[in-house]
């Protein structure tokens, strides 16, 4: 039952008094280890009925709720919308009255479902609260299933488009033909049900290439011919508000848009390359990233170990790892924590990824000189209690943070580091003085992502000596613990995995590591003395996800 707002109906269960606070804490945590909504499970538990459930939301949405799905809406309410419409937004209308047009919709919380029917209707919309299963079938049994053309139906269409572009004018044209139309929102949506989080558009002397990145690795999709690449890039740029005639230059920009009933924010980069412009569209989908400290596969002791962190009246806190291992998605997750009432809370991001309701979000714009170190300066003038910096790049981001936090902020950021140790060195290396990091910083985050093996045909077998030797690990260690691997199935696409795995190492920062800090120690020094206070190294945690059955040795070796 909806599941992209398990956050918020946990909320309105309590603001309605239908669970109590510890039955709302018990049913939370089993989210996290059965993957269903939190209106589900509480459901599955016998706390609430889900039409009291259903009810309670109606009320704290404002909106009329529909214990049953209407079997005919009649002639005159279907006409109003198209299929093809109905399907996009997962709406049904029920009833027209007063000059307002009343549809039940599968997500009634996403407010883009009102705005873009609104304009496109010229109505003004209220959506009801029903039953999203009742509605989904609702929909298909008064429109019909969705037609969206396969894309080599659509890839036979293109003989009907006409290839020859001279000019932007021309390019424009071809743009907004039905079948470049149609082929673009196919892919938008392939990636969005495929869970990936990247989509490349790449032009190549002979051919253009459309390639996925789910789970961290590029998948191909089925390629359009080479003469239309600039119409479909045109399109997408079209999609972004870009300028179509600069193909000289980056550009960057964003598409809101509604897949399947949910609202989905793509962030767009364009780069000219020899043979065209090479587009990527990164998918910020807010229901496949759970932003919660309890969702990220973390011991319960690191988990702790942030919380301490982020609620401590001042101070830095810094998560580290390479590009694309979720440093923003814990950071926000991080941020949760603290995003109460009594708390003021600023980012400045590169760009904002996420918008969270309550926190005051900062899109830095390095062409009107609003860069990290000239936001982080605005902010203290703010009276903010938690800030959070994208990146610290810089010197000078880097000791306005410390300024930050010694009078008296919690500032979190990130570094590209590989370890959690290796962060200290890195920001002595930009020209802060080492007595003032010990001053402020309280603790590293160290993370990877790993692929997690697929639950359907996960299978344990005996890997090699040579493999479990890499390891580097005591053969009593592994003495009865089982290995597995994914075979491949059609769930998981034949590739074995399916979904991904952190990993995590926390260094907490104690007095003898304060003094380390002081006297500049080496990288080596500070590690062996945070292990030594309890830090467990990424490796150590990479093996408790492979004798987890989580992950396999393959992916720990490439990532630790």
């Amino acid at each position: 039952m909806f599941d992209d707002h398990s956050d918020v109906i946990r909320d309105i269960a309590l603001e309605a008094g239908l669970v109590t606070p510890a039955q709302a804490e018990e049913v939370w945590e089993s989210t996290t280890t059965t993957g269903k909504s939190f209106g589900d499970s509480l459901v599955d538990a016998g706390y609430a009925e889900r039409g009291a459930i259903l009810q309670a939301i109606a009320d704290h949405l404002g909106s009329p709720y529909y214990s049953t799905v209407p079997a005919d809406p009649g002639e005159a309410l279907v006409k109003l919308l198209k299929p093809a419409q109905a399907h996009k937004y997962v709406v049904l209308p029920v009833a027209d009255e007063a000059g307002k047009l009343t549809l039940l919709a599968k997500d009634p919380f996403n407010s883009s479902v009102i705005n873009e029917l609104s304009f496109i209707l010229q109505r003004e919309i209220e959506l009801g609260v029903a039953d999203p299963a009742q509605v989904d079938a609702g929909v298909v049994r008064v429109y019909g299933e969705a037609t969206s053309s396969s894309m080599e139906d659509l890839l036979g269409e293109f003989g009907e488009v006409d290839a020859a572009a001279a000019t932007d004018e021309d390019v424009t044209k071809q743009a907004s033909q039905a079948p470049i139309i149609r082929f673009v929102d196919l892919v938008l949506q392939e990636g969005v049900k495929a869970k990936a989080s990247d989509i490349h558009f790449e032009p190549f002397e002979h051919e253009f290439r459309i390639r996925l990145r789910i789970d961290g690795s590029l998948y191909e999709m089925a390629p359009p011919p080479k003469n239309l690449a600039s119409a479909v890039i045109a399109r997408v740029k079209v999609l972004s508000s870009l300028n179509i005639a600069e193909r000289r230059i980056p550009q960057d920009g964003r598409i809101k848009t509604t897949i399947s009933g949910r609202q989905i924010d793509l962030r767009v980069s364009t780069l000219p390359t020899q043979f065209g412009e090479s587009v990527v569209l990164r998918i910020l989908d807010k229901s496949v990233v759970n932003l919660s400290l309890e969702a990220l596969s973390m011991q319960d002791d690191i988990k702790e170990g942030i919380r301490g962190m982020v609620g401590r009246p001042n101070g830095i806190f810094i998560v580290t790892g390479p590009t694309g291992s979720g440093k923003t998605t814990t950071l926000y997750s991080a941020l949760k924590e603290v995003n109460t009432e009594d708390v003021k809370i600023l980012t400045a991001e590169d760009p904002v990824e996420y918008e969270v309701e309550g926190i005051m979000q900062v899109p830095i714009n390095h062409q009107v000189g609003l860069t990290f170190a000239a936001a982080l300066r605005s902010f203290l003038r703010q009276d903010p209690d938690t800030i959070m910096v994208g990146e610290i790049r810089d010197i000078e981001t880097a000791q306005i943070a410390v300024q930050a936090s010694l009078t008296g902020h919690v500032v979190l950021s990130t570094l590209h580091t590989n370890d959690a140790p290796g962060a200290v060195t890195r920001l002595i290396d930009m020209g802060l003085e080492p007595f003032l990091i010990s001053a402020s910083l309280e603790g590293v985050l160290a993370q990877r992502l790993l692929r997690r093996i697929c639950k359907t045909c996960r299978t344990p077998y005996e890997p090699d000596k040579d493999v479990v030797n890499m390891l580097d690990v005591d053969a009593l260690e592994i003495a009865n613990k089982k290995f597995y691997y994914g075979k491949g199935c059609p769930d998981c696409s034949r590739s074995g995995y399916k979904g991904r795995q952190g990993l995590f190492e926390l260094m907490t920062i104690n007095d003898q590591l304060r003094a380390l800090i002081t006297q500049k120690a080496p990288t080596l020094v500070l590690k062996q003395k945070a292990i030594e206070s309890g830090m467990r190294p990424l490796r150590d945690d990479g093996l408790r996800c492979i004798f987890d059955g989580h992950t396999s040795i393959e992916e720990v070796l490439k990532y630790t």
